[in-house]
């Protein structure tokens, strides 16, 4: 196996940073495994620590639990509003729970007609969809994977009421720890704390997000069973949310091999799968191309074909015996939670899935538009002084602030959870902290979304985007950029003139 990030983790020496000063493991307690909280119940300690990579290639040694986590120190379960408000516009409680995590990130713009008039056509349908998905909608998810090169027969297709659904139940019948990237898509690990699972954090290397160094991945696996331990699900994207990157072909091969070797199972979240910026230039595989007897992929239809209001997700499960046994069990775990897609949001999803020209002409349009203004939001924050990988995919930038960190520190910021707060309010927008996604509190990122730059004006404007030669120069856009280069050029200016400390 090759290693591709000769600077990142070393398998030798990094049991040592992970088990932190006194040489204990990830978990609280001498044997390393989760105890019973006061209410008797199974509570998973602390998350590994490790050394890990940032966007810029500097190393950095986090040595954290979840208790460190500003969030997370109040116990409450994780969520998913970025604004850090519960869906009727609450304002926070406290510190930032966790409960308030950040949304899916939407697209800022309107509906696609043709979707509404399909959604409006269906909307008197009152009897109840099946659990996972009726005949037709299973037909047009499989038919969305053929032509992606995964053959897929429609009795090996599960769909739900959103990814979550489906990570929830797959997480349920699988059973054992779970094993995430650091940073991931910020609803991955609650469901795993949902059901008393450990969540095992593995940090990714400098050029992508979403996938775990295979060489991390081998001795965290080895480390956790060594601890009596019992990981069997690795969750990861080659399209990452929050770093917008897309994982290279060679790393993939590389952890997903290591991953086989230890006999995991994976799920490939390809919720973003379809938003590549540049498709000419970026090459993206599915692990289930690489390991099909082994990985479920899982795919959120709020990613580029369905707004986040209108709840659906499909599953693409292992045509084997040991997959058709693992869609059984889901099945019954869907059941057991009601979770089923309603039936005109379930006819819209099979149009989308079916992609006729209309579909696919504005999914074009939208991921252009976003790559356009992902890349001015990349450029604002890199002139500012401060460092991001360029993105590549969805809708969204994942910043390190950390080169900002005086400028901050004298605006009283000193966490990433304080970075959101104060980031939130100058920009007017969501901007989640790192900590949301599973990084070290400690650490200056935040995830920044495209979405909320083109969502300012009237329904009409928003329209105009897609159809104008040059969308950042529209009125409700370049204020949006303006205002948000504003913020970082105060902070770039504030960095040159704080004394040495």
């Amino acid at each position: 196996m090759r290693r591709t990030d000769p600077e990142g983790p070393d398998p030798r020496g990094q049991e040592s940073e992970q088990r932190g000063p006194q040489g204990r493991g990830p978990e609280d307690g001498a044997t390393g495994r989760p105890g019973p909280g006061r209410d008797g119940l199974e509570r998973p300690g602390p998350e590994p620590p490790e050394s890990g990579r940032d966007g810029s290639g500097r190393h950095d040694s986090a040595r954290h639990g979840l208790a460190r986590h500003g969030s997370r120190r109040h116990g409450s379960p994780e969520g998913r509003d970025g604004e850090g408000r519960d869906g009727e516009g609450h304002e926070p409680v406290g510190h930032g729970p966790v409960r308030y995590g950040p949304h899916l990130p939407g697209d800022g713009l309107p509906v696609l007609p043709e979707l509404t008039a399909v959604l409006a056509a269906a909307a008197d349908r009152g009897h109840e969809e099946p659990v996972g998905g009726a005949r037709a909608l299973l037909a047009a998810a499989s038919g969305y994977w053929d032509r992606r090169g995964l053959p897929t027969d429609p009795g090996h297709v599960a769909a739900a009421p959103g990814a979550n659904s489906l990570l929830l139940a797959l997480t349920a019948v699988l059973g054992g720890d779970v094993l995430v990237p650091r940073p991931c898509a910020a609803w991955w690990a609650p469901y795993a704390r949902l059901l008393g699972r450990p969540v095992f954090h593995v940090p990714t290397p400098a050029e992508s997000g979403g996938v775990p160094d295979p060489y991390a991945l081998l001795e965290t696996v080895r480390r956790v069973r060594a601890e009596g331990g019992d990981p069997r699900l690795l969750v990861l994207s080659v399209a990452d949310d929050p770093t917008g990157t897309v994982a290279p072909p060679e790393l993939l091969h590389e952890t997903v091999e290591a991953a086989a070797g230890e006999g995991l199972h994976l799920v490939s979240d390809e919720t973003w799968r379809d938003t590549l910026h540049d498709p000419h230039a970026t090459v993206l595989l599915s692990p289930a191309e690489m390991l099909p007897e082994r990985v479920t992929v899982v795919t959120d239809l709020a990613g580029a074909l369905l707004p986040p209001g209108w709840p659906a997700a499909v599953a693409r499960f292992p045509a084997s015996a040991t997959g058709d046994g693992l869609h059984a069990r889901v099945q019954d775990a869907l059941t057991a939670l009601g979770a089923r897609v309603a039936a005109p949001v379930a006819a819209a999803a099979g149009h989308a899935l079916a992609e006729p020209e209309a579909v696919t002409a504005r999914r074009s349009a939208t991921v252009a538009l976003h790559a356009r203004v992902a890349a001015a939001l990349h450029s604002v924050v890199v002139a500012a002084g401060a460092t991001a990988r360029p993105p590549q995919a969805g809708r969204h930038l994942y910043a390190d602030l950390g080169p900002l960190r005086d400028a901050l520190a004298a605006q009283g910021v000193g966490d990433a959870q304080e970075l959101e707060d104060f980031l939130g309010a100058r920009l007017g927008m969501p901007a989640p902290g790192g900590h949301r996604f599973g990084d070290d509190l400690q650490a200056f990122r935040v995830r920044i979304s495209t979405g909320p730059l083109l969502a300012g004006g009237t329904h009409e404007q928003r329209a105009e985007c897609l159809m104008s030669p040059d969308p950042l120069e529209l009125p409700h856009v370049q204020r949006a950029l303006i205002g948000l280069q504003s913020v970082f050029a105060d902070l770039r200016d504030a960095q040159r003139w704080e004394p040495p400390r």
